[in-house]
């Protein structure tokens, strides 16, 4: 059996994966939206192009759409900075639908049409149990036979959008690497919460779209498993930039890194969230809001009014909301503890990691490292710094970004531009050659 717990594909994260329809009704250039999307490039290139020829192209534009594909494809593909998967037709329960999708891919592909050495996979939606999985696949190696391709040289991605494709991600693992199939080429699980929703199914007073926090878990922990990447799905409301944020955010806290992108801005977005910060700050749980202080001459000062300080000739009054506390001067550095964290940013990453290194060289298994800082609340200032031990497992888990930063710049030089703005050349120089 395969070792699957190692990925076998040159991208081990993926940050964004961007849908585009393949064909637009009544336009003179049906290809307008996939001329425009090829030829993006830097931030607004997604990590994974996705030729929409399902739910973004309407039924009766499909074949036009897939000869789009090809002649989009085979013109931009050889200076496109990322990986091209179209979506096809494909359905758990139609073999009709799923024969339509497996004659399109096979037309795509057919190297007489000059697309397919640009063509790295396909996304395959609406997949059901592992059965249905292994359908799929033996269509991708049908294809790779009939167009002389090595077996297993066309990625395959599913879009988790039923409770028979979130369940058969716990048999995936006993599944690839079977000689039997070729399920070694599976790339993306990419979750579908609007089919999923209707699949389940769900009801909400509003009408909206449950937050479905558990199918995001079992992605992840389906794609973690398996050696796979996760990847949210599309967030709809294009101009909610800061609700797109919390959505990553709770996501990159689940180890899912990915998410959908309907448009170039949300691409942009979604390009640079994973990434470690520019510059290093500290946040403040202010009654249940998290508030980034402002950095005024090395002092990290709060101007909210959520949170107050005031001296008094005993000690300190602390007001967190609705509640005073009357604080020491040493209760008082404890109880802003609690309430503040501090966000590194990559400068600071790349510091920790190397003085650990430096000390593990020494004979060193452990290390405390200090944050410290100067915070100002109403004018009060108050020093405060807390220790934190570094060990392997510590340094491991702090090499996520790291190791995204560094797959981010071998893999899309086209971005090199954008990161020189973010970050110092050096610090960049530095990031890509600690932890190897």
């Amino acid at each position: 059996m395969a070792a699957i717990d190692k990925r076998t594909h040159e991208r081990t994260f993926v940050r964004t994966f961007f849908t585009t329809p393949t064909a637009v009704e009544g336009e003179d250039d049906s290809a307008k939206m996939l001329e425009g999307a090829a030829g993006l490039s830097g931030m607004e290139a997604p990590d994974v192009w996705v030729p929409d020829n399902e739910d973004a192209t309407a039924p009766n534009m499909r074949d036009e759409g897939a000869q789009n594909i090809i002649d989009v494809v085979s013109e931009y593909g050889p200076d496109y900075p990322g990986e091209i998967h179209p979506r096809v037709v494909w359905h758990r329960d139609s073999p009709s639908t799923r024969y339509q999708g497996f004659q399109r891919m096979l037309e795509i592909t057919d190297p007489d049409n000059g697309a397919v050495e640009y063509i790295d996979g396909f996304v395959i939606p609406e997949v059901g149990d592992i059965d249905d999985w292994k359908k799929a696949d033996e269509f991708f190696t049908i294809i790779e036979n009939e167009h002389g391709l090595e077996e297993g040289s066309l990625k395959m991605s599913v879009i988790i959008e039923s409770g028979a494709a979130e369940l058969a991600m716990g048999k995936l693992r006993d599944e690839m690497g079977k000689p039997t199939n070729n399920l070694q080429r599976m790339f993306l699980l990419v979750d579908g919460e609007v089919d999923y929703t209707k699949d389940m199914p769900a009801i909400t007073p509003t009408g909206g779209l449950p937050a479905w926090p558990e199918l995001r878990h079992n992605t992840s922990r389906g794609a973690s498993a398996n050696g796979l990447i996760a990847v949210d799905g599309p967030y709809d409301d294009i101009r909610d930039v800061e609700g797109y944020h919390e959505r990553m955010t709770e996501n990159q806290a689940k180890g899912m890194l990915g998410i959908w992108s309907l448009t170039p801005g949300q691409v942009v977005e979604a390009n640079k969230s994973p990434l470690p910060p520019q510059e290093g700050y500290w946040i403040l749980d202010a009654d249940g809001r998290e508030v980034e202080l402002e950095r005024e001459d090395g002092v990290e000062v709060y101007a909210g009014n959520r949170v107050s300080l005031e001296e008094t000739d005993d000690g300190y009054v602390l007001s967190v909301g609705s509640d005073d506390l009357e604080l020491s001067e040493g209760e008082l550095r404890e109880e802003l503890l609690d309430l503040l964290d501090y966000v590194p940013s990559l400068d600071d990453i790349v510091d920790s990691m190397e003085e650990f290194e430096a000390a593990k060289e020494s004979g060193k298994g452990a290390i405390a490292m200090t944050q410290s800082a100067t915070v100002e609340i109403d004018g009060v200032r108050v020093d405060i710094g807390r220790d934190r031990m570094w060990d392997e497992a510590t340094y491991q888990a702090l090499q996520t970004p790291i190791t995204l930063f560094q797959d981010v710049y071998e893999n899309r030089p086209d971005q090199h531009d954008d990161l020189a703005e973010l970050y110092d050349e050096a610090v960049v120089e530095r990031a890509m050659d600690v932890g190897n």
